[in-house]
């Protein structure tokens, strides 16, 4: 479990270290010159001190940590900012708590429907407890980028790319937007922990149907396109004939038998359902000639 550590203010040590080092320095040169070995001694005593404090300082940058390990084993996590002052004989090891963007490559998956797909996302994710990044798993980076691609692969094989071929489908990868990224900043969040990172965002960047069948599924939704769009077009049609209809039998314009009604309502019917505007046929005779 991480243990966060407030070490003592670096700056005395450092003027007592720059001390060490002058007197080092003055004792070494008088000694030399004089043939003092006392001198000498002194500022060998006094240069090991200095290297001593200089090794004990530390600066962390903003948004930097330090785990400090005594031989082996774990002290605790310094994240203040600044300079300061440890036990000269301890271990560190940086990590940084800035967030960070892991832009996934471009993964061809099979969906829940068996289709080939292609599928990327991008992630903001950040350290959150030093103590699991640095100690429960080799190389954090690494396993956040292997432990991330693992995750898209199981989202996208647990939805449909969409529900042309499963219509009661609640959730597709194309049209489940929030709750699409919400079901994979879970599952990130889930296969991260052990390495004590955060998920801050996760987000589908790219979603495409893979190449070999990609002309395919687009004459397939465009074929369902027409399909829904001609539906809705026969039936307003049947609508306004129907409406037609009866406008003329409530205000006796026409007395129509069962004939004239089917003829009306197949010119009707051609009429509002064509694709073409339709050419009228100025009839100078009767319905029957």
């Amino acid at each position: 479990m991480e243990k966060v550590l407030k070490p003592m203010s670096g700056y005395l040590a450092l003027v007592i270290s720059l001390a060490l080092f002058i007197a080092s320095a003055y004792l070494f040169i008088t000694g030399t010159s004089s043939e003092n070995l006392t001198n000498v001694i002194l500022a060998i005593v006094c240069f090991v001190i200095f290297f001593f404090f200089i090794k004990g300082l530390m600066i962390i940058q903003p948004n930097h940590s330090r785990v400090l390990n005594f031989f082996g084993k774990y002290v605790g996590t310094v994240k203040d900012n600044g300079l300061f002052f440890i036990n000269p004989l301890y271990s560190s090891q940086k990590i940084s708590l800035r967030s960070e963007n892991l832009q996934g490559q471009t993964l061809k998956v099979n969906d829940k429907m068996g289709n080939p797909i292609e599928i990327a996302v991008v992630i903001v994710w950040k350290v959150g407890d030093t103590y699991k990044a640095a100690f429960d798993v080799e190389r954090y980076g690494d396993f956040v980028k292997m432990q991330s691609e693992a995750a898209v692969r199981h989202l996208a094989m647990s939805f449909p790319y969409d529900n042309l071929e499963d219509d009661h489908a609640p959730i597709t990868l194309r049209e489940g937007g929030d709750k699409i990224n919400s079901i994979l900043e879970q599952e990130l969040t889930d296969r991260l922990s052990k390495a004590g990172i955060i998920i801050q965002e996760a987000r589908i960047s790219h979603l495409a149907y893979a190449s070999e069948i990609a002309g395919a599924m687009l004459q397939r939704q465009q074929a369902t396109a027409i399909v829904a769009a001609r539906t809705k077009i026969v039936e307003g049609a049947v609508g306004m004939v129907d409406l037609a209809l009866k406008k003329l039998s409530e205000e006796n314009i026409v007395e129509l038998d069962d004939e004239r009604k089917a003829a009306m309502v197949s010119n009707l019917m051609v009429v509002l359902c064509g694709e073409k505007a339709a050419t009228p046929i100025v009839n100078a005779g009767t319905l029957y000639n």
